[in-house]
Parts: C-alpha cells; structure tokens; sequence
C-alpha cells in the first residue's frame, strides 16, 4: 500500500464523503494542511458529511488533530460531519483530541454595552468562585483541627516545627529592617512637619499609636505575605504538578492535615511574635531619629511615649495578628491546590497568591478598625 496521505472525495448523493488513506503523521505536514485545507472548503449544500479513516495506515496526534479540524470545519448547523471507519488502535487517539476545545476567537472591535456587562458578571462570578474557595478551604481547615484536637497524636510536630523556622525565624531579619527603616521615616517626616508648630514632641504620639495599633502589624502581614504566601503556593503547587498530593490521597492521607494545617499553625503562631518584634523596631528606629533628628532626648522620649499609649493599643495590634495569618495562609494554599500541571500555572498562581493576600489583609484592617472603633478602642 502507498504510505502517501490522500483525501479523495467520494460521490455520494447529496452527501459529502471524504476517504482519508495513507500515513497521516507530522512527517508529511505540509501536504497534509494543504488537503485538509482544500476540503474545509467543500461543506456547501451537503446534507450530511462522512469522513472516511478506515484505509489510514499510520496516525499520530498531528494526524488525528487535522482530521478532527476537518470535521470541525465542516459542521455547519444541524449538519455534522462523522468520522467512520475508525480502528480500534486509533480511537482513543481521537477521542484525546476531540476533548481539547477550540481557542475561543477574542474579539478585538468595538465595546458593547452588553460586552461590558459580559465583563462585569464574569469578574463577578470569578469573585464569587473565590470566596466560595476560601470558605472551604477555611472549613476544611477547621474540620483538621477538630480531629487533631480529638487525637493530638496526629498533629505533625516536626513539620510545624520547620515551616515556624522558615516562617518566623528566617523572616526575624528583614522584618526588623524594614520595621526599623519605616519607623525612621515616620519619625522624620512627623518632626519636619511638627516643628513649624513647635509640638517636636507629639511626634511620640503619632508614631507610638501608628506602629502598635496600625502601621506594625499591617506592615509585616504584607512582607509575610509577599514571603511565606508565594512560598506556601509554590510548594503545593508544585507537589500538585508532581501528583505528589494524590500520592497522599491514595495513601490514605488527607493533605489538608498533612500539608496545610502545619502551614497554618506555623503562620498563625509566627504572626504575633514577628508584628511585636517589628513594632519594636519601629519605635526603636523612631527614638533614635528623635533623638539625632529631633533632638528628642531618649529620657523625653520614652516618658512622652509612656504617656501616649495604652495597652489597648498593643492589644488591638496583637489581636490582628493571627487572624491576617489565617487569611494569608488559606489564600496562599487555596492557590496552591488550584494550580494544573503547567510552569505557567504555576506562575500565574502564585502571582494571584500574593495580590490576593495583600488585598484580603488591607481588608481584614478596615475591618478591624471598624470594629475597635465601635467598641471604643
């Protein structure tokens, strides 16, 4: 037999048959495109279409692909064309290629009215879908800590142990920087603009209320998130495309208790003690740009500041902590069980991992501000 690929076709009616014969591999693309390209055109009229594979003596994904545009192609309406005559060796191929669906053609001309709004209930719809992830997630995760709380044996120890290290203790050193840094520059600008009124001094105030109750803890979220969350994502993610979570979930293991809960206590522990070491920081850095500055001395310094906060506002700080780690640390493993088998996916992923922490924490303290507010903190 010839192993030239040919499409002839063949009277019939007014049906249209197509007789696919040869090899029909990447090795002969060029006259393949072009045949199938010339058929594409012969749909017109027809009644019904038939395509006709039974003499096809080698096929590959290439092949298999053109014979699927050409049936493709050649659907018009209620008129769809059928593959006949495939072997038993080649169907599976085929049904592959018939799941992968046509890149949907993006229209590029004028805005509609009713494509805005097509834009606005999609972003509406991908907003819902995101919330509905958190809040399973947020259950799934409650569920785990009900069971280890009911067996405290199942808690993996060692694991929570090593992301608290990764978490808090690596991070100890760029949050004190930044933290330190930021201070610096409150206190700075609080003094240049302060002292065209002669109050040098209420500089204390400001930076004492902002770091504890504000500024601190809502500074080192947004590093944890940009630092642990991304790191959270791409770990899951990529032992989702290694398929090492349906390893686990074969084995008998839930990911979530093994690979998520540590994560979360880790974050959830690690929060707190970085925001207070942080607002330290910043206080530190505060005084001594007073001090240098300002000419505030450290005595004045630290008395005015005995005097301007409270212990309401290290509470109000503090108490932020856990729950911005919470949200941090399901966005990040939201995203990252919800990353496909790709390096793309797993970019892009990981990117919305960060936007979407950042974003749910500047939320989380509005809302926090709202609430203390009305309860006269």
């Amino acid at each position: 037999m010839n192993s030239d690929p040919k499409l002839e076709r063949i009277a019939k009616g007014n049906a249209l048959a197509l007789c696919a014969t040869g090899t029909w591999t990447a090795s002969f693309a060029p006259v393949l495109e072009r045949m199938v390209a010339d058929a594409e055109k012969l749909a017109g009229g027809s009644q019904s279409i038939f395509i006709d594979v039974s003499e096809v003596a080698k096929l590959d994904t290439f092949g298999a692909w053109l014979i699927e545009r050409l049936r493709r192609s050649l659907t018009q309406g209620a008129v769809e064309a059928q593959i006949a005559g495939l072997s038993a060796n080649y169907s599976s191929l085929v049904d592959e290629v018939r799941r992968v669906r046509a890149t949907p053609v993006i229209d590029t001309g004028a805005i509609t009215i009713t494509g805005m709004l097509e834009q606005i209930g999609r972003a509406v719809a991908g907003v819902a879908g995101t919330v509905a992830g958190l809040i399973d997630m947020l259950g799934a995760v409650l569920a785990a800590c009900g069971r280890v709380l009911i067996h405290p044996r199942s808690l993996r120890l060692t694991s929570t142990v090593h992301h608290l290290e990764q978490v808090c203790w690596r991070a100890v050193p760029i949050v004190v920087l930044i933290t330190f840094l930021i201070g610096c520059i409150i206190a700075q600008q609080g003094i240049f603009h302060f002292r065209r009124f002669g109050a040098d001094l209420f500089v204390v105030d400001m930076l004492g209320v902002l770091v504890l109750r504000e500024i601190g803890v809502l500074l080192v979220a947004i590093m944890v998130a940009g630092r642990s969350g991304s790191a959270y994502t791409a770990e899951l993610g990529s032992m989702k495309m290694r398929e090492e979570i349906d390893a686990l979930r074969t084995m008998g293991f839930d990911p979530i208790e093994v690979l998520v809960l540590p994560r979360m206590l880790a974050l959830v522990l690690a929060l707190p003690i970085l925001a207070f070491l942080g607002a330290m920081a910043a206080l530190y850095g505060g005084g001594l740009v007073a001090w240098l500055y300002g000419g505030v001395e450290p005595e004045a310094f630290l008395l005015r500041l005995r005097d301007a906060i409270s212990i309401d506002h290290f509470i109000v700080g503090i108490v932020k902590a856990p729950v911005m780690a919470a949200v941090i640390g399901i966005v990040a493993c939201v995203e990252g069980l919800a990353v496909q088998g790709s390096a793309e996916s797993l970019g892009q992923h990981t990117t919305s991992s960060v936007v979407k922490g950042i974003f749910f924490v500047i939320v989380m303290d509005g809302v926090f501000a709202i609430f203390f507010a009305s309860i006269g903190m």
